[in-house]
């Protein structure tokens, strides 16, 4: 079992454009996920990641940033913590593509409700470091918290007008 130390999570959330990513791909996983709780920003979060379970507890953004921490629990225990979801949950099957410099784009292709999203993140050091942008990268919509999983975990991308 791994545990991972609290931490600072800087991302920047982007649109896909295109399906060009699909070429550079150089591994996926399915994820489900679902909210324990959602307040003030705070989330706590249990994800299935293929076939190992995952507990995660986020602050409120602040700038691009958030504090996180998560453990790796037994997938017995994901699977009966997803019983305790308050809203609906997420389905998406994640992308890994190199970004150069160490980094990777995570590219969710959202399923169900939210069917027809596909987004890209990248997890960065600093607000201000750079990176290449690939030329399917469309929007950025950082910030934006109809995007926040949790947000579509109650409002599905296909509710939206």
């Amino acid at each position: 079992m791994s545990i991972n130390a609290m931490h600072t999570e800087t991302e920047r959330k982007f649109l896909v454009r295109s399906e060009a990513f699909r070429s550079e791909v150089t591994e996926s996983h399915r994820i489900s996920q679902g909210y324990i709780a959602h307040d003030g920003g705070n989330t706590v979060r249990v994800r299935i990641l293929d076939d190992k379970g995952i507990l995660t507890i986020k602050g409120p953004t602040n700038g691009m940033s958030r504090a996180e921490w998560e453990i790796e629990v037994p997938l017995k225990d994901a699977e009966d913590l997803m019983r305790l979801t308050k809203s609906g949950r997420i389905g998406k099957v994640r992308h890994i593509v190199p970004a150069g410099n160490g980094r990777v784009w995570e590219v969710d292709e959202f399923l169900g409700e939210n069917a027809g999203l596909i987004m890209a993140e990248i997890e960065l050091g600093s607000e201000d470091e750079a990176f290449e942008r690939p030329s399917w990268l469309g929007e950025e919509v950082t910030g934006d918290r109809r995007y926040y999983n949790s947000y579509l975990s109650k409002v599905p991308f296909g509710t939206w007008k």
